[in-house]
């Protein structure tokens, strides 16, 4: 079982203020904007995902269920399509909403019933565990290199202190075992859009940020979650079977049956209900032991500063490229008070690191040489400071913290392969 997610850094610093230009829009670029809602109640859907099918280009909708979405006038041609768990898949040309107000799409819960569904083995361990077994048959046979963008941010309270982003290569050994030692992570480009103020008297820093997308690629890195050893230590469970991507899915609960002397998870897995591969995971560490938790995360602090964790969150997708699933998006989010002794207030802070796939080489016949592997030790926020290339970055100079990290990645698109 993988210890270490990130490592939290805690210093007597200088912590940073927002400070950012406006980005510039493109004639070639066409915006489209909308509002989703359930067909039924009305109610504004949260976290849908809107794509163009086939192209590198898609976002998801805010907690308004608002979106707004970039593309190139080429690609304002085709179609939309919206997808939600639980909900039906709804496609509409992408001219319905490229005006000036923002057009509605209504999307249908999944109505539908099901027939008797038969669970493979009766038992939903048997079922995580051949799902485990198929990984060689369902995941990449080959090596691949894997186009990322990778975004770290840190809120004190309600306020952004810390916004940190790159553009990184991921080598990826193949899927026939379940080791990432062989994996490496090179860094192209990053940045940090804040600028430096003395606000406030605490700093926290990421340690290794972009090593998140070797770490908890969960279906390849077997330390992460369940290995031969570690599944015995859980209790699972099939709830329900879910509509994912078009596709059924398994909905598989698990939950920690013993204690270690580190925290374990508990979450969902997404099993496809033909191939019985692995589609996606929601995570939550166990974080009633403070103390565990605690020496989980915490590197360092100042002395006479309390730390105590109150949430950790992990979310890994896999999405089918060709007849194989592959790597998608990842995101990690921890939840932390501190405060001082002798004080009477506390500060909460949120780390969030996300990080998606922007495009997939599945014919790279060369991985990444150890001479330029990002080590896993690094401090990505330092090196988002003093890497700064105007030049790189030219129009792009600001993604609001509060965007999708899927719309970030439609701003960047042509300057990831530089």
């Amino acid at each position: 079982m993988v210890r270490l997610v990130f490592i939290l850094i805690m210093a007597w610093l200088g912590i940073f203020g927002v400070s950012a230009k406006g980005m510039l829009c493109s004639d070639s670029l066409v915006t489209l904007k909308g509002t989703v809602r359930d067909a039924d109640t009305k109610k504004r859907l949260a976290n849908v995902n809107v794509y163009i099918p086939g192209r590198d280009v898609g976002t998801v909708t805010n907690g308004d269920g608002v979106f707004a979405l970039k593309v190139d006038r080429e690609d304002a041609e085709g179609k939309l399509l919206f997808s939600c768990l639980g909900y039906a898949n709804y496609r509409m040309a992408c001219s319905y909403f490229n005006g000036e107000e923002a057009a509605t799409v209504y999307l249908n819960p999944m109505t539908k019933r099901l027939g008797e569904v038969t669970v493979f083995g009766g038992d939903a361990k048997n079922l995580v565990e051949e799902a485990l077994r198929k990984i060689e048959v369902n995941y990449p046979s080959q090596n691949q290199l894997l186009n990322m963008f990778y975004r770290e941010t840190i809120m004190k309270g309600s306020r952004f202190v810390g916004i940190s982003e790159g553009v990184l290569d991921v080598a990826k050994d193949n899927y026939k075992h379940r080791s990432v030692l062989r994996d490496r992570v090179r860094l192209h480009r990053s940045r940090s859009l804040l600028s430096q103020k003395s606000r406030d008297t605490l700093a926290v820093k990421v340690q290794g940020g972009p090593w998140l997308s070797v770490y908890l690629d969960i279906v390849k890195n077997e330390e992460a979650l369940f290995d031969s050893k570690t599944i015995d230590c859980y209790a699972f469970r099939h709830e329900h079977v879910e509509m994912l991507n078009d596709r059924l899915h398994y909905v598989v609960s698990f939950k920690p049956l013993v204690s270690l002397d580190y925290p374990l998870y508990s979450g969902l897995l997404y099993i496809d209900l033909q191939t019985l591969s692995i589609s996606r995971a929601e995570l939550s560490l166990d974080v009633s032991d403070k103390e565990k938790a605690n020496k989980m995360f915490l590197q360092k602090k100042p002395a006479g500063l309390r730390f105590s964790t109150r949430e950790v969150s992990i979310v890994v997708t896999y999405r089918q490229h060709g007849d194989r699933m592959c790597l998608d998006y990842l995101r990690s989010s921890i939840r932390f008070k501190c405060d001082w002794k002798r004080r009477l207030f506390s500060s909460a802070y949120v780390v969030v690191a996300e990080m998606v796939v922007v495009d997939v080489d599945d014919k790279a016949t060369m991985g990444i040489p150890s001479s330029e592997s990002y080590g896993s030790k690094r401090l990505f926020s330092d090196d988002a400071e003093q890497n700064w290339d105007e030049d790189y970055w030219k129009d792009y100079n600001i993604i609001e913290p509060t965007e999708s990290l899927e719309k970030a990645v439609i701003k960047l698109r042509g300057h990831a392969n530089r």
